[in-house]
């Protein structure tokens, strides 16, 4: 099994995927930290120094080395993954594929502590700021957030809520 997990930043992507994968007893990764690990520097740093497009291709060769090497995972994607270079496609055809829809209100609370440890949301100046940006950013990733066959809303995406989702589809599919 492979479950890929997408949404927006502070979606709560990593968190939930830790704990799905505790509990099917499969490995957890988390797209950015394995690109983080291979190239030996912060996603900031990729970004300050090469450009987001050098990052979203790092992030499509490193999606493909994923799913290459794990038969069984809990994969949480950074935000934008779905969205650049048919990643997509390779999470629909390689496995299950969960978008954890937050809204925007939500994100803004769970992001403004951190944001400027992101690199798109670093330079943003307050929390008016950040909310515009991450409504224009979730209306241009809906598109491919929405084609996703699973769909857990926060704030009822709790572990449980998202293995009975996960547990529906199999027994209908």
């Amino acid at each position: 099994m492979r479950l890929y997990l997408i949404g927006m930043p502070g979606a709560g992507k990593t968190t939930l995927g830790r704990a799905l994968a505790t509990a099917y007893e499969v490995p957890f990764l988390d797209l950015d930290e394995e690109i983080v690990c291979q190239e030996q520097r912060s996603v900031s740093e990729i970004f300050a120094q090469d450009g987001e497009e050098y990052f979203r291709q790092r992030e499509a060769d490193v999606l493909r080395d994923v799913v290459a090497r794990y038969p069984q995972v809990v994969l949480a994607t950074g935000g934008g993954t779905p969205c650049f270079h048919h990643n997509l496609e390779v999470l629909l055809e390689t496995g299950l594929t969960l978008y954890l829809a937050v809204p925007v209100a939500e994100l803004v609370r769970r992001l403004l502590a951190v944001a400027a440890s992101r690199p798109l949301l670093a330079a943003l100046p307050d929390a008016d700021a950040l909310e515009s940006r991450l409504r224009e950013t979730l209306a241009a990733r809906q598109q491919f957030y929405d084609r996703a066959p699973l769909c857990c809303a926060a704030p009822t995406c709790s572990l449980e809520a998202v293995q009975q989702l996960v547990a529906r589809y199999y027994l209908t599919a």
